[in-house]
This record gives structure tokens, sequence and C-alpha cells, in this order.
């Protein structure tokens, strides 16, 4: 059992570092896969042999994901942000940086994983409905916040306008897969555009470590534990949200900024599956599989669970800055304009094939927008408005 128990945990890495560094495959696409063969592999593993591996490849890719975000312009849903100080860095020969400044978020999220599930298991059916009234609150704010931080103001309302009618429009659709085409267009693909039509050079990339001190790390710290629960428990947010909402508190640095990124991005996952046993629900793809596989989940499998998340964190950080080298070893190169074409060729594949032609459509569509944000030269991140507006009407109207 214990050798199982151990294969589960290992493979699951091998998995999540496959999906995490492979643009354009979210984990839930592997999760789909996994439940379409539950019958069979529950006939040969154990259930909880199967939500170990599960967890463990979850894990892993919240970690790994940032290396295609960064040295790629490939993001996720999860990891859209990190394209734009991440890119920023990889331009001026520092994307290992940007990789460990998310590894260190990642790494850091995994205390507080644990000490939010112990809150959410004695308090989170308590305050669930109090949470919900303040969310689309906090998420205007947010959005006034963002755009107010902007030197072109009038310029940011309107992407931020549009980018949220056309999210409204994606998110109330019957796509599958809706975050794909969108996010994808929107900040992978109109960044490779951007970099094929300017011939972008990548110089060589310096192995260095920013050093880190209690002063980076404590705004992103309780920002991604505030906000980073309020996606825990409350549909329609993810860990992109949880990004913005955490960036509200307060202006954050660069450096603190990409650590924000993968705390949220880890503790978002982490958290799931104890929102899972408090009340439920299910806020994950990951989270969803697990209650496929148990018929029941109880404490002792949200501790074995939790024993998972630390092991996987602990081992994913180094393998993370161990590939995180291997990348920045080779990117400098490499054909970066080549490189953008093909992953640029990529994406549009898996958007065909996950979203059918509708999500091509939308995918063309999120990627003249994202160009548009572009060229005005406002901050991208007011494309977020995809997101936060949906998100705010999902809560008023």
């Amino acid at each position: 059992m214990l050798l199982e128990i151990i294969f589960a945990l290992f493979f699951g890495i091998i998995f999540g570092t496959l999906t995490g560094l492979t643009p354009g495959i979210h984990i839930n696409l592997v999760g789909s896969i996994l439940i379409s063969l539950s019958a069979m592999l529950l006939g040969i593993f154990t259930p909880i042999t199967i939500v170990i591996f599960i967890v463990s490849m979850s894990i892993a890719h919240t970690f790994l994901d940032f290396i295609p975000s960064i040295f790629l312009g490939a993001p996720d849903d999860d990891t859209v942000l990190s394209v734009l100080p991440g890119h920023e860095l990889l331009k001026l020969g520092r994307g290992y940086e940007a990789i460990y400044l998310s590894s260190i978020g990642s790494l850091l999220a995994l205390p507080i994983i644990i000490a939010m599930s112990i809150v959410f298991i004695l308090f989170l059916d308590k305050i669930n409905p109090l949470i919900k009234i303040f969310t689309p609150y906090l998420l205007i704010a947010s959005g006034i916040f963002l755009i107010s931080k902007d030197a072109k103001k009038l310029m940011a309302l309107v992407v931020f306008i549009i980018s949220g009618f056309l999210g409204v429009i994606v998110l109330n659709s019957n796509l599958d897969q809706p975050l794909l085409p969108l996010l994808t267009g929107l900040f992978g693909a109109s960044s490779m555009i951007i970099s094929i039509n300017s011939k972008v050079k990548i110089p060589k990339q310096k192995i260095s470590y920013s050093k880190i001190k209690w002063k980076d790390i404590k705004l992103p710290f309780f920002a991604s534990m505030i906000s980073s629960s309020l996606c825990g428990f409350l549909p329609a947010l993810g860990s992109g949200q949880a990004a913005v909402l955490g960036s509200s508190f307060k202006k954050l640095s660069r450096k603190q900024f990409l650590i924000l990124l993968g705390a949220t991005n880890t503790i978002v996952l982490g958290i799931s599956f104890t929102v899972l046993y408090t009340i439920g629900k299910s806020r994950t793809g990951s989270a969803v599989f697990v209650s496929e596989i148990l018929e029941k989940i109880n404490i002792n499998h949200i501790i074995i669970i939790m024993i998972t998340i630390i092991i996987t964190g602990i081992l994913c950080f180094h393998w993370t800055l161990f590939l995180g080298k291997k990348f920045s070893n080779i990117v400098s190169k490499i054909n970066y304009t080549k490189i953008s074409i093909l992953v640029l060729i990529i994406n549009s594949i898996v958007v065909l094939i996950f979203s059918g032609f509708l999500g091509f459509g939308i995918f063309i569509l999120s990627t003249l927008i994202g160009l548009y944000g572009i060229i005005s030269g406002v901050r991208r991140i007011n494309l977020m408005g995809c997101l936060i507006v949906p998100v705010v009407l999902f809560y008023l109207v």
C-alpha cells in the first residue's frame, strides 16, 4: 500500500510537470480523461491512491505552469497575469528570477493552505453567507483601483469595459472550456503576435536569486490569504480574480506581484479540497474529480490530501527551480520568433479541439482585443475586466 502511494505521488508530479509545461493543456483536461477511465482505474487502484495522484498532479501543475507563461508567453487561465511582469523580466535577462519569485509564492502557499483549512473546517459554514454580500463590491473596488493606477485612465476604462463585455458574452455561452479561448487570446496569443511582429530577441539569461526579505513577503502573504479565501468558497472566482483582489489592497512591486500570483494559484487549488469537505462544493476541476472518486470525503481524506500537498509542494519547489534553470540556459539560444509561431499554432489547435469552431472564433476576437489593449498603451492588467465584470454581474443581477 505504501509503495502504491509513493508511486501515485511520484507519477502525479510527472504528469503535473507535463501538463504544466505544455502550452494550452490545462489540468482539467487530464482530470476529465481520468474521470472517463475511473471505472477501470478503480478496478486496479484504491480510491485514495487515485486521489493522491490527482492532488499531487494538480499541485505540481500550479508550480510548473509559470514556466511556459514566463518563457513562452503561453499562459493558462491560472497564470495569465504572470505574462505581464514575467515577460518584462525575461526581456531583461531575468526570466529565472521571475520563476524563482512565483515558486517562492507557491511555497509560501503551503502553510497558508493548512492554516486556512483549519479555519474553514471550524467556521466556513457560518461566514459563507456574509462574504457573499461583500464580494461584488470588493471586485468593483478592485476594478476602479486598476483603472485609477493607469496613466491613460480613459483608455484603460475603454479596455476594461470592452474586455468585460466580451467576458460576459463568453461566460454566459454554452461553450465548453470558455476560459480557454478567452484568456489564451487576450493574454497569450496577443503577446506572441506582438513578439513575432517585433522580432523579439531574448537576451542571455542570468541565473540569479532575488533577495527576499520579510517586507517583500508580508503583503503578498496576507493579501493572498484574504483574497484566496474568497475564491475558495465563492463560485465564479478563480486564482486570476484572487490576484486582482490581492493587488487591490495596496500597490505591489513587480517582485511582490509575482510572489502573490504564485501563492494565489496554489492556495485556490489547495483549499478547494477543504471546501469540498466543509460545504460540499467543488470550486476547482481537481475537487470535482476527487468528489467523483470518493463517495464521501471525510476528515481522514483531508489529512491525507494535506500531507500530499505539503510533500508535493516542497518537492516541486526545487523541481521548478531546476527546470527553470534549464529553460533559462536555452531560451536565448532558440529562435524566439519561430517558437512563438509554433506555440501560437499549438494554442490554436488546442482551442479548436476543446472549444470547437465557436471557441476558435472567440479566440480570434479575444486576440484582437488583447492586441488593442497592447497597442493602446494601457496596463494590460485592465484586460482582467473579462473576469471582474461577469463575476460582479453574477452577484448583483
